[in-house]
């Protein structure tokens, strides 16, 4: 370890620490070239032993022409540049080092998942323990029950691949899991008694800020200790990596769903289809499932604001839709339209997020009061919550190949001594990312990008932002004498809008 810093300060460029809690290591080098590198235990634990990989003399691995991946090899951020662009963010590269930090027999590793169940969650619990087992020789890995809180408050379950052998074809997670629960205090005081050297906390974004703080109180003890995060979230809002895993299986069972309310709708005259999907604060499984499946007339997001009544409105989408079309499908993701709700919740789950309202339940008893009064035409609509059924299922295939790769990752970073990092993909290439960057901000639907066009075109839905905004402005800007002889103007602009 050390190289890729060594050649950058023989050629005279800068290595700097930035003066945060993290610590962030920050390489600097030419043509505009940043490595956001990942902590090492050899950075606060001095003159640690290295050790051959064992990799070398595994006969799985003797057909590879190149066991090792090279100690300069960094991942870039962003593949797409200009001429004269820097090279900009790069992170380190994930997988087998020659050197490790760790004898295999040495090694006491544990797992712990927290947070919501997700897809795939039992497949990176099997991979990491026979990444370990038949990549390393390890054998002693446990999981901790329950979430954090089973560090210091539930037994541990030993974990061998005989254990682990065919959990990835069920869903949940077999060690338990929980919100909330994180005493920084007993859980390394917990991993400090037990002995334990690797730490493997799959999680979201809450779960990996846990992880960062763990990170440096063990840090802070030095503790001879490496933490590895591998991110889990559905709603695939973790930033810098490409995907999360458990979306690709999320969007594929959301069709089901969505192909059920399309058959209701299509049943009935002037039926409605509604569906509500996961998506607290990022609507890509909604958008991706309504381009997926074709069928969906509408979707709505959190990161895409929308209205009710009024020319331009949902409602007077819905009613030209039914018009045309005799029936119509409404995807809604569950964070979508939240400040529409009258009454606001303030209260948080333990894990900090804040508990939202039922908007599919709300807007669905909104649409039938709406059309009940109006007394225009009468609709049937049935509304489909399958969220508890998605995050049930087990990994698609797909799922399944990306846990393995995100578990093994995790493992030779960790025997490699690396520390403080979460493992993901980054423009297809698997990197070590500081915790810092993956808990900084949450991964949204751009509505300005390609992708949610692509989607506006295939539901012909108006853009209710764009619509309100033209209202907000006229209300605000123009005199009311103006509002008048403009008001025509408007009107057709909408109905545009809502044709299209």
């Amino acid at each position: 370890m050390g190289s890729l810093d060594h050649n950058f300060k023989k050629s005279g460029f800068n290595i700097s620490s930035m003066p945060n809690s993290q610590q962030e290591k920050i390489v600097i080098g030419e043509a505009g070239y940043v490595l956001e590198d990942v902590p090492h235990l050899s950075d606060y634990i001095p003159n640690l032993h290295t050790y051959p990989n064992p990799l070398q003399d595994n006969p799985s691995y003797s057909v590879v022409k190149q066991y090792f991946v090279d100690v300069d090899d960094t991942v870039a951020q962003k593949i797409v540049i200009h001429k004269n662009s820097p090279r900009g963010i790069h992170f380190r590269r994930a997988g087998p080092r020659q050197k490790v930090y760790f004898e295999p027999d040495d090694v006491y590793a544990c797992i712990v998942t927290c947070g919501g169940l997700c897809p795939g969650l039992n497949t990176v619990i099997r991979e990491i323990v026979c990444g370990l087992y038949y990549m390393y020789g390890v054998s002693r890995v446990m999981g901790i029950d329950g979430g954090y809180r089973g560090f210091y408050s539930k037994n541990t379950i030993p974990l061998t691949p005989k254990v682990v052998n065919g959990i990835h074809k069920r869903g949940g997670t077999i060690l338990g899991t929980s919100r909330g629960g994180h005493v920084t205090k007993k859980i390394v005081d917990s991993i400090q008694d037990r002995g334990i050297n690797q730490v493997y906390i799959i999680g979201g974004d809450g779960t990996q800020r846990g992880a960062a703080v763990i990170f440096e109180e063990i840090r802070r003890r030095g503790l001879n200790v490496a933490v590895a995060g591998i991110p889990k979230t559905i709603d695939n809002d973790i930033p810098v990596i490409d995907k999360s895993f458990g979306f690709d299986s999320a969007v594929e069972e959301a069709q089901r769903a969505i192909s059920a309310a399309h058959v209701e709708a299509t049943s009935f005259e002037n039926g409605i289809g509604l569906v509500k999907l996961m998506g607290r604060d990022s609507g890509f499984i909604a958008m991706y499932a309504t381009l997926a499946s074709r069928d969906v007339d509408c979707c709505l997001i959190p990161e895409s604001p929308f209205y009710l009544e009024g020319r331009g409105g949902l409602f007077q989408y819905i009613e030209h839709r039914l018009r045309d079309n005799g029936h119509m499908v409404i995807v809604i993701a569950e964070g979508a339209g939240q400040e529409l709700v009258s009454e606001s919740l303030k209260s948080s789950d333990p894990s900090g997020n804040k508990l939202l309202h039922d908007v599919g339940l709300w807007i669905s008893e909104r649409i039938k009061e709406h059309f009940s009064k109006q007394k225009k035409m009468v609709i049937n609509l049935k509304y489909i919550d399958p969220t508890y059924m998605i995050r049930a299922i087990p990994s698609n295939a797909s799922d399944n190949v990306y846990c393995t790769l995100l578990a093994e990752s995790a493992v030779h970073g960790a025997m490699a001594g690396y520390t403080g990092f979460t493992v993901g993909p980054v423009n297809g290439r698997h990197g070590y990312i500081p915790f810092n960057r993956i808990i900084e901000k949450q991964n949204k639907v751009v509505i300005t990008d390609r992708m949610w066009a692509r989607l506006l075109s295939s539901t012909l839905q108006p853009s209710f932002l764009r619509t309100r905004d033209i209202i907000k402005e006229n209300k605000e800007e123009e005199p009311l004498t103006q509002l008048a002889d403009n008001s025509t103007t408007n009107d057709n602009l909408m109905e545009k809008q809502i044709l299209c």
